[in-house]
């Protein structure tokens, strides 16, 4: 890493109301203590006291406000910090999706030009905002999250500090009132905090922090040996909705092996480039593939095993990911199945058939 570069780190939890922000402001305290410029770039109280509380006495910079379609927004105001240049600045809410007609987009793309400006930033961010979850946490807790984070951007971060609760003290604070106001509480409660959404997010948390730990704990091998012995996963996809969770599927899984990722649509002959829904989905496709960092490539075949094997051996893929088939019908019925023909075009290949989890709910609830 450049030592001209500040170095990141950011407090992660579980859900809202574990106390990420407070962590954040405590530590924040301890470096002015310790003689450091210290500022409060953005802060996200909901309200709470005790989070107010915490923030007493650190200097902190107004928000930028942005009035769009008639309506204001009090956003992270990038240019003040640069101009300020502290030692530290303190920005809640990495996932945050900044107004319109701000410097950027994300308020994670912010933080990083913060960072690349050499200044040291603490951060928050909870589990589920994490783009490569998204479709676990849906799962999980049947709320589909719109605001999510890039892995890039947590596996970049110098540290990553979890901010741990029992799911029981989490519900005690959010019916104490400590988390949402009292309004809110019972929709939490039926919803999102349910215990069982939490202890399968909280081991979530704990799985992702103990993920990156032994990835910065595993010193990474020359690039010709890595090529040389690694991984590299294709997965098969098709430009509709439900692709975009097997692609997610696919980079955790490429993720755990420390092997790059490829994508591949094998396109009907004239149809690369698709419109309406289907192109849509595609270009849905393109954006999540780049936020993650896997390469998207569009090959026009008839033949969707033949066209697929040709590009595993010229990518040198060891591994081949693809989702559930719809049943045959007709004629079809009499083909070999698409897995079964690529074992047999593909030996050596690893192939794996991606099961669709939500179906799998969906038949449990019909029992």
């Amino acid at each position: 890493m450049d030592d001209a570069r500040g170095h990141l780190k950011v407090f992660l939890g579980m859900a809202a109301g574990v106390g990420k922000t407070v962590r954040m402001l405590d530590e924040g305290r301890v470096e002015l203590e310790a003689g450091r410029d210290v500022v409060i770039g953005l802060l996200e109280t909901h309200g709470r006291e005790l989070t107010e509380a915490r923030a007493a006495g650190l200097e902190r910079l107004p928000r930028r406000r942005v009035t769009y379609r008639g309506t204001t927004f009090n956003d992270l105001d990038l240019p003040a910090v640069l101009a300020r240049r502290p030692e530290l600045c303190l920005i809640d809410e990495l996932a945050h999706t900044n107004a319109p007609g701000l410097d950027h987009g994300k308020r994670y793309e912010d933080v990083e030009t913060i960072l690349a400006a050499g200044i040291d930033v603490l951060s928050t961010m909870n589990i589920q905002h994490l783009e490569s979850l998204n479709d676990t946490v849906a799962e999980l807790s049947g709320v589909r999250v719109r605001e999510t984070v890039p892995d890039s951007v947590l596996r970049r971060a110098d540290e990553i500090v979890l901010v741990d609760v029992t799911p029981e003290a989490l519900l005690d604070r959010l019916r104490a009132g400590k988390i949402y106001p009292t309004a809110r509480i019972d929709a939490a409660l039926s919803n999102f905090f349910k215990i069982e959404n939490l202890n399968a997010l909280r081991e979530t948390a704990l799985r992702q922090v103990a993920e990156n730990v032994e990835a910065r704990r595993v010193e990474p091998l020359d690039q010709d040996v890595a090529q040389a012995v690694g991984e590299r996963l294709l997965a098969l996809i098709e430009p509709y909705p439900g692709a975009q969770r097997l692609v997610r599927r696919a980079w955790r899984s490429a993720q755990r092996l420390g092997a790059p990722l490829d994508l591949l649509w094998v396109a009907p002959p004239g149809d690369a480039g698709p419109e309406g829904e289907e192109g849509a989905s595609l270009h849905a496709l393109r954006q999540l593939a780049s936020v993650l960092g896997a390469v998207l490539l569009v090959e026009e075949g008839d033949d969707v095993a033949a066209t697929t094997a040709r590009v595993a051996a010229e990518r040198g893929i060891t591994y081949i990911l693809l989702g559930a088939s719809r049943p045959p019908r007709g004629l079809a019925r009499l083909r070999e199945p698409l897995p079964t023909r690529l074992v047999r075009l593909v030996p050596g290949v690893d192939v794996r058939i991606v099961a669709d989890r939500t179906r799998m709910r969906g038949r449990k609830g019909a029992r």
